[in-house]
């Protein structure tokens, strides 16, 4: 069936859906149906009490991205001579120093994702809202292009385009069932009558979770409630503002105070995240028609708002002179992360999410989906949206409902690149935990583990090391302890917990010939060779990289990034293979170091000389009493043994190694020693450094395909392609004062413009200086040139440096 001739039920009326249908009939989509259990127009969700607000700049690129494209589709929509979209800009003020330095850290982000932005001193900021007290503040952000979405008149331009290409809209229609048969959505049911449909699109919005539950498909999404109030006419904006617009002056943040604030003609609205979490039981809102307002808006609760208006009143004296006349709580979604959910259900195939997306993003996630549907493959990367980027321990609904209302709270908070969330934790640990809390490990988290960053037990090793100091932002979740691990790991030998990496056991008669076709590599080798490889998506975008171990025949290992990985691999498997995640059951140790043989050769009879167990290797043994499945890789640029077993055995593995290594002088070492010895290395990491945005020759992993081994995914479009030709580069940079530091997403400036942005970054304690690695042009990515990093407003000299910066020869990894 071609795709336009699919027939497309879209749930829910919104911005979102409205979009989503304007977005597919555009692009040739003629049978879409778009059902609304409101009155169309204003149908109850959301989008009816939105206060349009649309900041583009965001710490993820992707957000920036669809919010930049919601600017630009809604600025060219109008209704009835009505703009879609009041261009007034935005305007973030700072009350507190750490505010004021985090400002400049967003005009840097602006300036990495392509937004204009300018910081503002006081007096500025008051010309532009007068109400101002230019002695409260310190200085502002400016960004020209913000502005306010009118979401409901959105709605009806796209709807009307939508209409006249073929689309249908019906109101009143509640959705009742979703039916689905042979693993796919067959239709929608609803209590005045049943769609059949091939594509099903939850775009419900908060209601989201029940569509979900239909379809059986959870949707990991937490509504809850956020106040917003409208003071009296103040006489300062009378005959101001046109009432058809409602607005001049810039959104107005004060983010000190989780406050922002728009004009309502010759009035203020103050939306406030400063209250305590109201989470909403979906299933319990009323309908419409039930509802004294509608079903989104609950009963304001004036207690909840009093701190916030007292934080007003002092920001903006002139509100002292008014009360808040009206308010409510509006419901709208929040997610474990953050972020949006979209994407198709493997196990319910053709069921779509398009969840928890606020109007900022909506035009965006809509392009994307539509996209995805259309051509296989959103042009943003959206992993960070992806269903699928949730573990299962991710997935349960006490964690989406703690990460979601802890997400509410940190809204407008200041948050370090870093900063892990407080609960639930401990969630997920290795079998080694025990032993690394003995070593006073220091613990951060990503995907639910509890992931060493650094062990107080070295702490007497870092006396001796001398680092220049560090700014307090730089120095949060740092300790100069790392330096000493990276130091004992390029001297002796480290025992590193690489559990929490993806792990997956790809089993049965056609795994090669599947993972051939699926990878860019060639891995048709004897059982015991490791390949690393590349997942493309048909674009040629780098979906993730990998390494496969072939274990036996049939039998493959496979190193992955994540739960991405695993879906995409099991939408393409065929039924002669089987794949698993044996990440829980399992763990891993990595043994590094010029020690690593003298370490390890003892405790097996199996011979690890370079020339019995060379790089790139992998064999099955046993250390000690432990089983294990030992690969000779290195991910921190010196000799050694990724080492695998059970998580039943873990814990003995670990104590041999510990033990075996004493006369050794090892160490246990985290991951900020890690990620300093790999960016030493080269060595790229997927989602940070590369992503579906670019190809393997202009990331520098080229190497990683054999364009001769026969047809894979993604391989037509790198026909022709190049390092030559590619426009731009992942280039290695280091800092020329040994004393910067930069952390990542600042922007690079080439010849005084900026020209690129940091991917990766830390302090690397072998050559002494920060080592980033930056998208530039090509012509910028030369080793020699001299460019600037844009860290907190400074413009800090980095020189492009030829890669890799640390043994370039390989000798210390083959020996």
């Amino acid at each position: 069936m071609n795709p336009v001739d699919a027939r497309v039920v879209i749930v829910g009326a919104g911005i979102v859906g409205c979009s989503l249908a304007d977005e597919l009939t555009a692009r040739g989509w003629r049978d879409v149906t778009v059902l609304e259990q409101g009155p169309l127009l204003a149908p109850g969700g959301s989008t009816s009490h939105a206060p349009g607000l649309v900041f583009q700049t965001s710490l993820s690129k992707t957000l920036t991205d669809l919010a930049r494209y919601t600017v630009e589709k809604f600025s060219s929509l109008e209704v009835d001579g009505l703009p879609c979209f009041n261009p007034v800009g935005g305007l973030e003020i700072a009350t507190s120093e750490e505010r004021w330095a985090d400002l400049h850290r967003k005009a840097g982000l602006a300036a990495s994702w392509g937004v204009r932005a300018e910081l503002l001193g006081p007096a500025r900021c008051a010309e532009m809202w007068p109400m101002l007290d230019p002695e409260r503040i310190l200085g502002g952000l400016h960004t020209p292009d913000d502005g306010l979405a009118r979401a409901l008149l959105a709605c009806r331009a796209q709807m009307e385009r939508a209409a006249a290409h073929g689309a249908r809209f019906l109101d009143r229609h509640t959705v009742t069932a979703i039916e689905r048969e042979g693993g796919r959505v067959t239709a929608v049911v609803t209590d005045r009558g049943t769609f059949p449909a091939d594509i099903v699109v939850s775009a419900a919005g908060f209601w989201g979770p029940l569509i979900g539950d239909m379809a059986g498909v959870p949707v990991p999404l937490q509504p809850l409630a956020h106040q917003y109030a409208k003071t009296g006419p103040l006489p300062g904006l009378a005959g101001v503002n046109d009432p058809r617009t409602e607005a001049s002056k810039p959104i107005l943040r004060f983010q000190d105070r989780d406050l922002y604030y728009r004009e309502h003609t010759d009035r203020i609205g103050i939306g406030s995240y400063a209250h305590r979490p109201l989470p909403v039981d979906p299933a319990r809102l009323p309908a419409y028609d039930d509802a004294p307002v509608m079903p989104s808006s609950l009963p304001f609760t004036p207690e909840d708002f009093a701190p916030s208006w007292e934080d007003s009143v002092q920001l903006l004296p002139a509100l002292g002179a008014s009360r808040v006349e009206e308010g409510f709580n509006g419901v709208f979604s929040f997610t474990p992360d953050g972020m949006p959910v979209i994407g198709e259900s493997r196990e319910v195939r053709g069921f779509w999410l398009a969840e928890a997306v606020w109007v900022t993003h909506s035009a965006g996630v809509a392009r994307a989906v539509a996209e995805w549907m259309t051509d296989g493959r959103p042009g943003t990367d959206v992993h960070e949206c992806d269903l699928y980027r949730f573990e299962d321990a991710q997935r349960s609904p006490a964690y989406v409902t703690e990460r979601g209302r802890q997400n509410f709270v940190e809204v407008y908070d200041v948050i370090h690149p870093l900063q892990p969330m407080e609960q639930p934790r401990p969630l997920r640990v290795s079998p080694f935990h025990v032993r690394q809390q003995e070593l006073g490990g220091y613990f951060l988290e990503a995907a639910g583990w509890e992931r060493p960053h650094w062990y107080e037990a070295n702490a007497p090793l870092a006396e001796s090391v001398e680092l220049p100091p560090r700014d307090a932002w730089s120095a949060r979740y740092w300790s100069p302890i790392a330096a000493a691990e990276a130091k004992a790991t390029r001297e002796r030998v480290a025992l590193y917990d690489m559990t929490p990496l993806k792990r997956l056991a790809v089993t049965g008669p056609g795994a090669l010939d599947f993972l051939q076709r699926m990878t860019t590599n060639q891995l048709v080798k004897k059982p015991g060779a490791v390949t690393y490889t590349l997942l493309l998506d048909e674009a040629g975008g780098i979906r993730s990289d990998l390494t496969v171990a072939r274990l036996s025949e049939h039998h493959f290992q496979v190193g992955a990034n994540g739960g991405l990985d695993l879906d995409w691999l099991l939408r393409h498997a065929p039924d002669d293979i089987h794949i698993a995640d044996i990440t829980p059951g399992t763990c891993c140790v990595g043994v590094w170091g010029p020690l690593a043989r003298e370490l390890v050769q003892p405790l097996t009879r199996d011979d690890f000389s370079h020339e019995a167990f060379g790089y790139f290797k992998a064999r099955q043994t046993y250390i000690g009493h432990v089983p294990v499945t030992a690969m000779r890789l290195s991910y921190v640029g010196e000799l050694g043994w990724e080492l695998y077993t059970t998580a039943d055995m873990g814990l003995r593995l670990w104590d041999t190694l510990w033990e075996a290594g004493q006369r050794h002088g090892v160490i246990a070492a985290g991951r900020s020693a890690f990620n300093s010895l790999r960016l030493e290395k080269g060595y790229r990491a997927w989602g940070h450094d590369m992503t579906t945005e670019h190809d393997p020759y202009e990331a520098g992993v080229g190497f990683a395909v054999r364009m001769n081994k026969g047809d894979f995914t993604g391989r037509a479009a790198l026909e022709g392609r190049s390092e030559e030709t590619a426009a731009r580069r992942l280039t290695c940079l280091t800092l020329d004062d040994p004393a910067a530091v930069v952390l990542g997403k600042e922007p690079v400036y080439a010849d005084g413009v900026p020209a690129g942005y940091v991917t990766s970054a830390s302090y690397g304690y072998t050559i002494g200086r920060t080592v980033a690695y930056a998208w530039l042009p090509a012509a910028a990515a030369v080793p020699g040139t001299a460019v600037h990093i844009e860290y907190f407003g400074e413009k800090v000299p980095a020189t492009v440096a030829a890669e890799p910066l640390f043994d370039p020869r390989m000798e210390r990894i083959r020996r």
